[in-house]
């Protein structure tokens, strides 16, 4: 069993796609971090050994930024976007999508359950 950055990764996976469940550890930035460890990407993650997750460990504790700090510097961009007004900032502090989707239809996710309009 595995621990890296306060998760645990799934014991049955390959470790490409293991590292995945880390906050901010797509494939690609997994793939990156597994060729600089000289780690096989096929590999189970329940047969890593001890050395080979410290390895890990170090790399992305080194070179990344995941989880709690990420979460936290996304926030911060955010909340600076709403307080310059800028039209992004604008679109988050309305709840309404951001990236130019369109509203009149298809913009239940941000926009919530629709409301019993009445029609006449």
């Amino acid at each position: 069993m595995a621990r890296i950055a306060g998760i645990t990764l799934p014991s049955e996976k390959r470790i490409e796609v293991g590292l995945t469940y880390i906050f901010g550890i797509g494939r690609p930035r997994a793939l990156k971090i597994l060729e600089e460890a000289k780690i096989d990407k096929d590999k189970k993650v329940n047969s890593l050994s001890e050395d080979e997750v410290n390895t890990i460990r170090k790399i992305i504790e080194d070179r990344e930024k995941i989880e709690g700090d990420l979460r936290k510097d996304i926030s911060t961009n955010i909340k600076r976007l709403m307080d310059i007004n800028a039209y992004r900032g604008m679109r988050h502090k309305r709840r309404l999508p951001v990236r130019g989707q369109r509203t009149k239809t298809n913009a239940r996710t941000r926009k919530g359950p629709r409301g019993n309009q009445m029609k006449k």
